[in-house]
């Protein structure tokens, strides 16, 4: 692997040039490639950062791949000899599965020193899309829509352990939702949105996002990435952070807006080294959800 590794003496050059090491977290059915475009700009501005990867954990759940993180921290940590605080970046499903350690199994005993955790395209209360996958009526089209693009062929939900868990009303959502953030990490969240209807935005939905209305019924909106809604990410706490900040940009290149893009786009890849150098500072125009 060439993830940067940090001095013998970490903690104290870490603090000296504030580079706090970075954990970067991958989503479901995705890989630690989808970094490619932000190590470069880490490297660049010497900030080490270290690349869990549960690719092979596929079948496993939540709290599984959460120990896992636990362990890939621990080791890390050894290895650099670093006992400082980490800031961590995740994409999607990989936000929930660090939340899942950080405020479920460690919300008590606060031994994971955190500063900074940024979610991209979370689905912090729960995914819309794993709901609809397991709706008799509307779930066997979506999937017909998504294989290819977001899921296999012939895919199934319901061998899916996280899809499983990350339905609204699991218990894995249930604990998450009881735990609550914890007061000692920045939390920011970036969403993208569809402001212009641009159908390419994501081609499958023309564009739109499903997300579950307040009556329980299903409705497409354009405040979603196409696969997340902004419904299923919002964080008490949270600074969210709505992207693009131009419209212009979906006329350009609407697609690198989509939630499976988002990791990858330069605008996403400039805010989070905006938030590594202020992390507790929000950006302009966007308050903390309550």
């Amino acid at each position: 692997m060439n993830e940067p590794l940090l001095p013998q003496r970490g903690r104290a050059a870490i603090l000296t040039n504030q580079r706090y090491p970075v954990v970067l977290v991958h989503g479901w059915r995705s890989h630690p490639g989808i970094w490619n475009r932000l190590t470069p700009v880490l490297s660049d501005s010497a900030v080490p950062f270290w690349r869990f990867d549960h690719t092979a954990m596929q079948g496993a759940g939540t709290e599984a791949i959460a120990l896992a993180l636990r362990d890939y921290i621990h080791e890390k940590r050894e290895e650099a000899g670093y006992g400082g605080p980490v800031d961590i970046i995740c994409h999607s499903m990989g936000t929930c599965i660090a939340r899942y350690l950080l405020e479920v199994l460690d919300g008590g005993a606060r031994e994971e020193e955190v500063r900074l955790l940024v979610g991209i395209g979370p689905p912090n209360n729960g995914s819309a899309m794993a709901e609809l996958f397991n709706d008799p009526e509307r779930g066997p089209e979506v999937i017909r829509s998504l294989a290819g693009v977001f899921v296999p062929q012939g895919y199934d939900p319901g061998d899916d352990t996280i899809v499983q868990e990350f339905r609204p009303g699991s218990r894995t959502v249930t604990a998450l939702r009881a735990a609550g953030t914890r007061d000692d990490i920045a939390y920011r969240i970036l969403l993208a949105a569809n402001l212009t209807g641009t159908p390419a935005f994501f081609p499958a939905f023309g564009g739109q996002t499903w997300e579950i209305a307040p009556d329980g019924e299903w409705r497409a909106t354009y405040a979603g990435d196409g696969i997340v809604p902004h419904t299923d990410s919002y964080l008490p706490g949270a600074w969210m952070d709505v992207l693009p900040a131009d419209p212009a940009n979906l006329a350009r290149h609407p697609e690198q807006y989509c939630h499976t893009m988002l990791p990858r786009n330069p605008e996403v890849v400039a805010r989070i080294m905006e938030y590594l150098c202020s992390p507790d500072a929000g950006p302009d125009g966007v308050s903390p959800v309550p």
